[in-house]
């Protein structure tokens, strides 16, 4: 089944399952959910006493089933396939179709009710007024909230920001709070108070969170990371409502644009705590200051700004999802900044592996344009540029999803950056990433950074290969 927006078929087979029942932090937004509830749940974990947490990130990264986790673990396969296999022969049973997203949303929402979670944190698959995972009822929403909004999926949500925005906002719902996070369009605030007005919600804006230099006195001693590039925690501090002195933490998620998505979900653990909507909970005593900075420093987000070690220590990946010109653009970013750090009058050898899905009115040029060529600034740092295209292999049970011909790639990259020598993978609906890296690793020497982008699909097949 294609994409088909609507609830109505979920919705049916939603109400011949057991009621759900289980207090939900539910996120949506365009770039930024996942981290979010990463940064969420991790911090849940670490109320005393603990919490029990469910998490539902989309896409998956490795496995159909790695997407449902339970309490830091993904649901074991015999727990997914059973709750699916019951799901899929009553919707048979009742002559109902549903898409493959549907599904799994109702295989996470039933083995989440299942195991009696203290918490689920829900990331939305796409908008979110009609996005399956707004079949959850009011009474279980605890909080709402909006990650950065930018142009992405517009054949499905609209042509602009702000419509884009009417679409997402639509999650927050009667009496609850909906944390809305910070933007770089200023459209985003007027659209949302809006919405969220007209049904009778709570708009609440994220807190600021700050950089602070490294605190030996709170901070510890100032980390030597064995990976040269790889830049040491983010030291931040912020202000939050339930408690009254500042939070500083070292953040593990680089990138500006953690910083942000740090400041939300602070904010949505929060109002979980303090909010008077949330006082059933009971959980003021339990998000402790304490757990807040341990969530925050033990959080991991695979897939995103994530450095990793392969081949025997001869490549350095900096590995992200980046999938469309606003990620691309932190991406570049933060390469830009990786190269600042650097000594100067020194050359580097930057390897991009790119492979991208086919998603008009998006194209490959808006996409890849931050990151070709990099931006290295007023730096005396000279950069050899080298990319490989490829495609990625066919995600499990997304039949619509399709990756762009590498050719089509290679163009792309030539007009970008014709400087650049490029590798051209088998235009084969498999995956060439062994290929890729094997090409990446050989003919290069000094100082030499690979960066895997385009597609967390791409990212999915690098965590296979790293298995």
């Amino acid at each position: 089944m294609s994409i088909d927006l609507s609830l109505d078929r979920i919705r049916k087979l939603y109400t011949l399952l057991p009621p759900y029942t289980r207090p939900t932090v539910h996120i949506a937004g365009t770039n930024g959910k996942g981290s979010v509830s990463a940064l969420v749940s991790s911090i849940l974990r670490y109320a005393n006493p603990p919490l029990s947490v469910g998490r539902f990130n989309s896409p998956h990264l490795v496995s159909v089933y790695d997407c449902i986790i339970l309490n830091d673990q993904e649901v074991t396969a015999e727990t997914y396939e059973n709750t699916r296999s019951s799901i899929q022969k009553l919707a048979h049973k009742n002559e109902l179709e549903i898409s493959s997203f549907e599904l799994l949303t109702l295989t996470a929402l039933q083995i989440f009710e299942d195991a009696q979670i203290d918490i689920v944190v829900m990331e939305v698959g796409m908008g979110g007024r009609l996005d399956a995972t707004n079949v959850i009822p009011d009474d279980c929403i605890a909080v709402s909230a909006l990650t950065a909004v930018d142009l992405d999926h517009q054949a499905f949500l609209g042509n602009t920001v702000s419509a884009i925005t009417r679409e997402k906002a639509a999650i927050g719902r009667k009496g609850k709070p909906f944390v809305f996070g910070k933007q770089k369009h200023s459209e985003v605030e007027e659209v949302c108070r809006e919405v969220i007005g007209r049904v009778g919600g709570e708009l609440l804006l994220a807190a600021e969170v700050s950089r602070r230099e490294w605190d030996t006195s709170i901070d510890g001693p100032f980390p030597s990371s064995s990976e040269e590039f790889q830049p040491p925690p983010q030291t931040v501090t912020m202000d939050l409502s339930c408690f009254t002195d500042a939070v500083c933490a070292r953040l593990p998620l680089y990138g500006d644009h953690q910083i942000d998505n740090l400041g939300l979900a602070a904010s949505v653990v929060s109002v979980l705590a303090c909010h008077p909507s949330c006082e059933s909970l009971k959980l003021a005593e339990r998000l402790t200051m304490d757990a807040v900075i341990r969530g925050i420093e033990a959080v991991k987000w695979p897939g995103r700004l994530s450095f990793h070690v392969v081949d025997s220590g001869k490549l350095v990946v900096l590995v992200d999802g980046a999938h469309n010109p606003a990620s691309a653009m932190t991406l570049g970013l933060f390469i830009k900044d990786l190269l600042h750090r650097r000594p100067r009058s020194r050359t580097i050898t930057l390897t991009y592996i790119l492979g991208l899905s086919h998603s008009p009115p998006k194209t490959p040029t808006q996409t890849l344009s931050p990151l070709l060529p990099p931006d290295v600034g007023e730096t005396d740092v000279q950069v050899q540029v080298r990319v490989a295209v490829l495609r990625f292999s066919p995600p499990e049970g997304m039949p619509w999803v399709k990756s762009i011909p590498p050719s089509e790639l290679e163009a792309v990259v030539k007009k970008l950056c014709p400087v650049a020598e490029i590798w051209v993978g088998q235009d084969e609906n498999t995956g060439d990433l062994p290929s890729a890296l094997k090409w990446a690793g050989t003919g290069v020497t000094g100082e030499h950074l690979v960066v895997l982008a385009g597609s967390l699909y791409l990212v999915a097949d690098f965590y296979r290969v790293m298995r």
